[in-house]
Formats: structure tokens, C-alpha cells, sequence
């Protein structure tokens, strides 16, 4: 059983596509179908059972999954430990998010206070978080809700607030609170790209008895045009509503909050710049707890 053998396996399970898979490690898709072929009479085990055109890890391959990550965690443990051991703290922080308001006004603080710090962003869906994290890909992430696995460190940012947002000409925009009840007959808009959190509003209006009509799904700059025309309503953080200066009534009874989390793995080797970026977030987020409250 050999490192790169280990690596092609880790791509397919995390992939669940041999085609996607071989296209990642620039291979030719025959030549890294032979080798889990080879991997698993090694083991005496199928790893992944086959869904249609797609595949998907057995219960065989998530044990051997969880082993491989582990190996090349503590591999990456040592190669940084051997880097870092005779050369200046490594300034390359590693971070994904799944919304960018999640470092708005935080990144610029940062960097003013520590500018030769190299910063590389991405944005992706949580599950897209959890796996590259895994993968040793990023050092941090940040996702609402925060991430649950065994292997990942997860600390709580903030319980946001959510409000419901109004047009100015609404019956109820005056109100200083309402129930969601209220609004079940009108036209709702949705946030583009985040599931998460589509599911999050959708569930709130389940509980309220109704599933919401919704008529547009756009960014948020674009849902802030639409509402001022009349044309919806929506389910929007307290602190978007603040920054797009946008009318807002609390909702009464449940009090919805939406959190947020900052995530690492647990095992892993951060550097001194990762973990001050780590703890600045943190930090930032206790200093602005009323950004993100009513």
C-alpha cells in the first residue's frame, strides 16, 4: 500500500466520481480505476458501492477514509514541523466561507494589524468547507450552521438574529414586532447559493404552519432592490438588514437566531499566523456581539 495510491483514493471518495476524480489528478480515468481496483484486493473489500454513473464509499471505504486522513494529517503535521523548524512563521493563512458577510469589516482590521500576512479566500458550501478541511486544503473555515464531525474543532462565532424584512409601504412595516403567521400569504425572496440557510427559512416558516411562496431567488444586493419596489418579503440576518439599510420587524414568539461557526481540524498542525488569524476572529466577533442582535 503506497502513499499516492492512498492520495487516488482519498480524491475518489471525496469526489464520489472516477471521471471527476481522475480529471483532478490529471490522469487518465483506466489508470485510476486499476489502482482502487488493486487497493481493494489488497484489503480483501469493495471501498465503494456504485450509485447509477456515480459511486459512493461503503461502509469498508468510510473506516479506510477515516484512516488516510488521519496519515496524511499527521504527514502534513511534519512537513510543516520541518519547515517551520529553522525559517521564519509561515504568513499564508488558508481560509473558505460559505457567505462573504462572515469576514466583512473583520478582514480590513486584520490586515492593518498584521500586513504581511497573505491571505487566500474562498467561498463554498459547508459540505465543500468540511471536505477541504479535511483534505488539508484550508486551515480555517467559517459556516452557518457550524460544522459537526468527529474530526473537526468547532467554536460558535454568534447566534445571529433574524427579522423579517419589509417593504416601507407594508401594513406591517410600522410594527415593532409580528408573528410569521401573519405574513404566510405573501410573496417571499430567497437568498441565491446558500442552501443552508434556505433550508434554515423554510423550516422557521414550517413551524409557523406554512411553506413560503417563493417568487425570487437573487444575492442579497439584488433582494435589497426588489424589496424596496414591493415586490416581497423576506428572512434576512440582522446584520445585512443594518448594512443595506433595509426596514425590519422582529418575529415574535420564537426569536429565530442563525449561528455561525469557525472550524479547524482537530489534530492538525496550524501555524503561528493561522492560529492568530483563528483567535482574531474569535475575538472580533465578542467585540461586535451587537452588530449581529436587534
Amino acid at each position: 500500500m503506497e502513499l499516492l495510491q492512498l492520495k487516488y483514493f482519498q480524491t475518489v471518495a471525496y469526489t464520489e466520481h472516477i471521471s471527476k476524480a481522475a480529471e483532478q489528478l490529471n490522469i487518465a480515468q483506466p489508470s485510476l480505476s486499476l489502482t482502487i481496483k488493486r487497493l481493494e484486493d489488497e484489503l480483501g473489500t469493495t471501498l465503494f458501492d456504485r450509485k447509477g454513473r456515480n459511486i459512493q464509499l461503503n461502509a469498508s471505504g468510510k473506516i479506510l477514509l477515516n484512516h488516510v486522513n488521519r496519515i496524511f494529517t499527521e504527514i502534513e503535521n511534519a512537513r510543516m514541523e520541518i519547515q517551520t523548524k529553522d525559517m521564519a512563521i509561515d504568513h499564508t493563512i488558508k481560509i473558505s466561507i460559505s457567505n462573504p458577510r462572515f469576514l466583512s469589516g473583520l478582514i480590513s482590521r486584520y490586515i492593518t494589524q498584521w500586513p504581511d500576512t497573505n491571505i487566500q479566500q474562498g467561498l463554498g458550501a459547508r459540505n465543500d468547507i468540511l471536505a477541504n478541511l479535511k483534505k488539508g486544503d484550508i486551515d480555517l473555515g467559517i459556516a452557518g450552521p457550524p460544522i459537526a464531525d468527529d474530526e473537526i474543532e468547532s467554536c460558535v462565532l454568534i447566534n445571529e438574529d433574524i427579522v423579517l424584512v419589509l417593504p416601507s409601504t407594508h401594513k406591517f412595516a410600522t410594527k415593532s414586532e409580528i408573528s410569521l403567521s401573519k405574513v404566510a400569504d405573501e410573496s417571499f425572496i430567497s437568498l441565491a447559493n446558500n442552501e443552508e440557510y434556505s433550508f434554515f427559512t423554510t423550516e422557521l416558516c414550517k413551524k409557523a404552519g406554512f411553506t413560503p411562496k417563493n417568487i425570487f431567488e437573487v444575492d442579497s444586493h439584488l433582494l435589497a432592490e426588489i424589496i424596496k419596489v414591493n415586490q416581497g418579503i423576506a428572512l434576512l440576518p440582522i446584520s445585512v438588514c443594518r448594512k443595506l439599510d433595509l426596514i425590519y420587524v422582529r418575529i415574535a414568539d420564537i426569536n429565530p437566531t442563525y449561528p455561525v461557526g469557525l472550524s479547524w481540524v482537530k489534530d492538525r498542525h496550524l501555524t503561528s499566523s493561522a492560529k492568530n488569524f483563528r483567535d482574531f476572529i474569535i475575538a472580533y466577533f465578542n467585540d461586535h456581539y451587537a452588530l449581529y442582535k436587534v
